[in-house]
Parts: structure tokens; sequence; C-alpha cells
């Protein structure tokens, strides 16, 4: 009864529990929301410690999603899925062709080729090569969305959009934190940055110029701006009072531990925190214009407009004295709230033709 209890109380439609224990393949797939189109969200490979810490991340992370989809003014809906394994152990392709049961995409832990795994067996996915009509990595795109919705917070919090002379510390350098200290690098910005995985600082220390700190003093660094970049719940009773910024504006998912608790801690020290779920839009953008019949250009200048999403977020905020997460949240539920009295009964058949028009990879 928790589980419904937990569903019912984040507003979920459904959650399934998959597993084929004879290839090691155990995952949990939450849909949150169609109220705007079919649910679309990444699928995370990690090494959870229990079923209820899988649980409670896909529950979160597919809520994140549709709030996402929402204010990004995609028509899509929320869903994520979470395969329980370590991604540097447990990878197989006949693992990922288990797996299919929304639209789904990489995420942490997941990579191009774990997605043409999963496109071998049902055309509901996205981020596949180029060579198969795909977009390949949503990284880049993503670390460009969270460039914008960092300048408008720069023009906001520091009185000026510009990013050169700016110092950011980035918690986390995998694909999108990488792509983001090369875009920094490109503004003239300064960068910190910290990871558990050292082929991953030596990339960044040698291609991006990154400066290396260790992953314990990130939070700490005394700087502009901090980007979390890696896994959510870093921002909580016990790094926020460490932090040293004026800006949190990174593309980690969830990365309040707390929203209630955690979301007005930030706003009463005076530090503007960006949104997770609007800032990181980039990537589910640019995995909606796959689905579409991608174009690179196109998607680039659609994940321009997280730089006017931020803006009016923060102009909410201001207006109605509240937390920008707050403002956030209720800039996606008014969308829904709309799309709810003109709901398409039909989007199904849409997507389905969509989907049938695109290549298929033979197995």
């Amino acid at each position: 009864m928790e589980l419904f209890q937990q569903m019912e109380d984040m507003g979920h439609e459904r959650v399934l529990f998959c597993s084929s224990p004879e290839v090691g393949f155990h995952a949990i797939i939450a849909v949150h929301s169609t109220v705007l189109g079919p649910g679309l969200g990444g699928v995370r490979m990690h090494p959870y410690k229990s079923m209820d810490e899988a649980l409670t991340d896909v529950l979160r992370l597919a809520r994140g999603m549709t709030y996402k989809a929402a204010a990004a003014g995609l028509n899509l809906g929320g869903g994520k899925a979470v395969i329980l394994g370590d991604p540097k152990k447990d990878k197989s392709e006949v693992l990922f062709r288990c797996f299919g049961r929304y639209i789904t995409a990489e995420d942490v832990g997941t990579d191009v080729t774990d997605m043409e795994h999963i496109y071998t067996e049902t055309p509901w996915v996205t981020g596949v090569s180029p060579a198969h009509g795909g977009s390949g990595d949503p990284g880049p795109v993503t670390a460009f969305g969270v460039l914008q919705g960092m300048k408008a917070a720069a023009l906001w919090q520091l009185g000026d959009a510009s990013l050169a002379g700016r110092s950011v510390a980035l918690q986390g350098l995998g694909s999108v934190g990488y792509n983001l200290a090369l875009y920094l690098r490109e503004e003239g910005a300064k960068t910190f940055g910290a990871d558990v995985d050292a082929e991953r600082i030596a990339h960044a220390r040698d291609e991006a110029g990154v400066e290396i700190v260790p992953p314990g003093e990130i939070l700490e660094v005394d700087c502009d701006i901090v980007a979390p970049c890696a896994m959510g719940a870093v921002l909580n009773e016990a790094s926020i009072p460490r932090l040293r910024c004026k800006v949190v504006a990174g593309p980690s998912n969830n990365q309040l531990a707390d929203e209630k608790r955690d979301g007005p801690a930030l706003h009463e020290r005076g530090i503007l925190y960006a949104p997770d779920f609007l800032i990181n839009a980039g990537g589910l953008i640019n995995v909606y214009h796959e689905l579409t019949g991608y174009n690179r250009e196109r998607a680039m200048r659609a994940a321009r407009g997280i730089y006017g999403n931020m803006i009016r977020v923060f102009e909410i905020a201001k207006a109605e004295s509240i937390p920008t997460y707050q403002a956030a949240d209720r800039m996606a539920e008014e969308r829904i709230e709309r799309m709810k009295r003109i709901r398409p009964q039909h989007w199904g058949q849409h997507w389905q033709r969509t989907i049938r028009e695109r290549p298929r990879i033979s197995s």
C-alpha cells in the first residue's frame, strides 16, 4: 500500500516493475503524466543500495520530466526508468534489448550504444546515432541549454548576462558537465570541476582547461555559480550552509534533497536557484526534435528559449515573493491545467504515425 500512496501523493499514472533474472535485468519504469503527450524520460543505470532507493529516485525523476516538458512548452508527458545495476560491470546487449515500455533516452550510466540495443527491439527510443536518423548524445544540447539558464541567472543576480570573468564550479564532469565546461571556456569564464572518475578528470583538465578540485570540496569553492552536474539531492541541510556562491545553476535532476526545506533555505541565504527541470530541459528539447525529424540547428534554437523561460520564473518569484522552485512548479502546473481542458483526444495516433516512420535497426 505504501507504493500506491506514494503514487497518489505525487500524481503518477503507473509504475511498472520489470525483471528478467536470466539476464540480470531488473528495472522500474514510472509514468507520471500523459496529459500533454506520451511519457518520455531517460533510462538511468545505477547500483542502487535498495529497491526503495531506486523507487524513490524514479518517482522523483518521472515527476520532474512532466514539469520539464510542460515548462519547455513540449507536447510530451513525464516518465523515467531506472535499471538496477553497475553500468561498469553489468551492461550487456541482451539486457538493454529486454527494455522498452515508453519513449526513452540515455541518462546516467547509459549511452548511445545502449539506446541502439533498445532500438533494435522498439522504435520508442531516442538518442540513437545520426547514422540511424537520431541525434546521438544529447549532452551537448543539454549543456547549451544550461548555459542559457546560467546567463539568465547571471543577468538577474549579478547584473550582467555575460559570463566572461565569472567563476563556475562544476560538480560532475560527465557528458553534460564536460560540454558545459567547453561552452564556459568559450564565454571566458573560469571553471573549477570535480568528479570521481579519473578519466573524466583528465579529459576536462586537458581539453577544457578545468581546474580540478577534490569532490568533497567543490560545493565550497568561492565562486559566482555552482553547477551540480551529477546525481541529485546535493543541496541539503549539510551543503547549503557551506555554499560560497551567488547562484546555483546546473543540469542535475532533483538537486534539492527536500524542496520544502532546501528551496526556502537557498532563498533565505540570498542564493538564486535556477530550477533544475527548467535549466536542464535542453536534452529533452533535443530528443523531442529527434522524434519529429531531427534538425540540429532547430533543436539548438529551441534550447535558447530556456533563457526566456528562466527570466519568467525569476519574475514570478519576485512578484509573488516565493522561492524560484515554487515559481517554476507554478508555471508548469498552469500549462498542464490549461491543456487538460483541450487535451487532444488522438495524440496517441499522431505519435504512433510519427514513430512508425522512423528507420529501424535490424537485429
